[in-house]
């Protein structure tokens, strides 16, 4: 019984032209339809249509072509069963050899502008997974092939053994399963999303690969980065590098922590960060004036670590920056003086990055062992908050600068967190300790004399009030906390011993 049939029918019509003749020359019999069949016919293949393979017409506008036991007894029958031959016989049933599949283009349909439901939904492949599924399932007899990508490799086999070997066909039915399972994931999400279901009983999610990295947070650990399949526009996984040498697993969650923080700011800001913490965030005029308050703000622990910036970065900007040992330089965009500086350090990362354009909405994913855990980005602002003023003093504008800045950025310290802010910039960060007075103590004495007249941001309520004693005590006369502690009373009462301007959020901002 002769097994040289190949059944081709693509949304992706790159290469197949070529494969669809590769395969003639060798003998087989080429099976399509619809679209695909007409392209191959006016490039001078000779092919069956499908119809005439299965005696049945298409029905249902296309809906129905493939589904129909002389297509799917072809591809999953067990050649060396002879029960199955038997059967294949008595039904006149001839054996597929290859499939050459690949599916409907929902994910382009989903990602296009104005893209209606029904568009969406006529773009979900039914067909083309079943076909794809059950040739995989049966790949000890059945070529598969769904990515124009791996044509010229089983060509090249075909031509020099007459076959495809076995651990080709496996490899090759592994990606099909992993490419319908992405394929569903998204119909899925796309119709959970619809239904307004917000935990819903399984979560099935699907990225693509981005990068191999080198290695993870330690060279003994390998890692690699993948993307969301229909992109997060102004995200780190779109960014586009300009120069300097490939990211790595740290510098792409430093780079993601930087860039989130950075567009806290609408006026120009420039953020330093080490380890996924900032050491140093400013605001100016311009983008210089803004990197020169960040850099002050902790020109030690700056070395090394990755500055993003929420305007262009022009020549003047490029010149401060250049005698500074940085990992990576993100921003909107660099003037070509910007570059010509910049670019003379080989190693120097530079990382374009356009604009969210509206309000994050992907979901935050965080792994642990046997599980995930789910949540909504933290999006609330101070505009959000529901202010409240519990001490005698009210803050002074230029308090409520300080207040508003530290808040900002508080947000983005790992928590147990303290930041200590003037105006335009921050002088003290206290991040991840097992206690808050802890971490007011590291931010307090990184700020030293700068404390005196600043402000204090703190990201949970304080327990108690050591934390405003430890503040008055360094000249801090302004603080903004969430409140909502059952010892609020002794904090405010502290604040009013020493003349400090409180104000309650009612805003928790955790980072763990």
């Amino acid at each position: 019984m002769a097994q040289k049939r190949a059944l081709i029918s693509v949304s992706n019509k790159h290469g197949v032209v070529e494969f669809a003749a590769g395969l003639s020359k060798l003998g087989y019999e080429i099976v399509s339809t619809g679209g695909t069949k007409r392209a191959l016919e006016e490039a001078g293949i000779q092919v069956t249509g499908v119809s005439d393979v299965t005696g049945f017409p298409e029905i249902l506008e296309g809906r129905v072509k493939t589904l129909n036991p002389k297509i799917h007894g072809g591809l999953l029958a067990k050649l060396d069963n002879p029960s199955h031959r038997l059967q294949l016989e008595e039904h006149g049933i001839e054996p597929i050899g290859i499939v050459c599949v690949n599916l409907y283009p929902f994910r382009e349909t989903i990602s296009k502008p104005g893209a209606t439901v029904e568009d969406a939904i006529e773009n979900i492949d039914i067909g083309g997974p079943s076909m794809l599924r059950a040739a995989a399932k049966n790949h000890q007899d059945v070529t598969v092939v769904i990515d124009p990508d791996d044509y010229d490799e089983v060509l090249r086999q075909l031509k020099e053994t007459g076959e495809v070997d076995g651990l080709t066909r496996r490899r090759l039915a592994a990606k099909v399963f992993r490419q319908t399972a992405a394929y569903d994931a998204l119909i899925a999400s796309y119709l959970t999303d619809l239904a307004g279901e917000d935990c819903p009983e399984s979560l099935t999610v699907t990225y693509e690969l981005k990068d191999r990295l080198r290695y993870g947070e330690n060279p003994h650990q390998r890692a690699a980065f993948y993307k969301n399949l229909l992109g997060v526009g102004g995200s780190i996984a779109e960014a586009i590098q300009l120069h300097g040498k490939e990211l790595s697993y740290n510098n792409i969650n430093d780079a993601n922590a930087a860039l989130q923080l950075v567009r806290e700011f609408t006026e120009p800001a420039a953020v330093a960060v080490k380890h996924m913490n900032p050491c140093g965030v400013g605001t100016g005029e311009t983008a210089l004036a803004a990197f020169l308050q960040a850099y002050e703000a902790d020109p030690v622990s700056i070395f090394g670590g990755i500055v993003a910036f929420n305007r262009e970065v022009d020549g003047n900007a490029a010149e401060k920056l250049y005698d500074i040992f940085l990992e990576i330089i993100i921003a909107p965009s660099f003037t070509d003086e910007a570059l010509l500086v910049l670019q003379k350090k080989k190693n120097l990362r530079l990382l374009t990055v356009t604009d969210r354009g509206g309000e994050k909405t992907e979901r935050n994913l965080i792994s642990i062992e046997g599980g995930l855990l789910v949540q909504d980005p933290d999006l609330l602002s101070i505009e959000d908050a529901k202010i409240v003023i519990p001490t005698k003093r009210r803050p002074s504008e230029e308090e409520w600068k300080a207040l508003k800045l530290g808040w900002k950025v508080v947000k983005h310290v790992k928590s147990n967190a303290i930041v200590v802010a003037n105006g335009t910039r921050t002088v003290g960060v206290g991040a991840g300790q097992m206690n808050r007075i802890g971490a007011a103590k590291i931010a307090l004495e990184q700020a030293g004399e700068r404390a005196a007249g600043a402000a204090m941001a703190s990201d949970a309520f304080f327990p108690m009030d050591d934390t405003v004693e430890a503040a008055a005590r360094a000249g801090i006369t302004a603080i903004i906390q969430p409140g909502g502690s059952v010892r609020d009373e002794d904090s405010i009462k502290k604040a009013d011993e020493y003349g400090i301007a409180m104000v309650f959020t009612g805003v928790r901002h955790f980072k763990h």
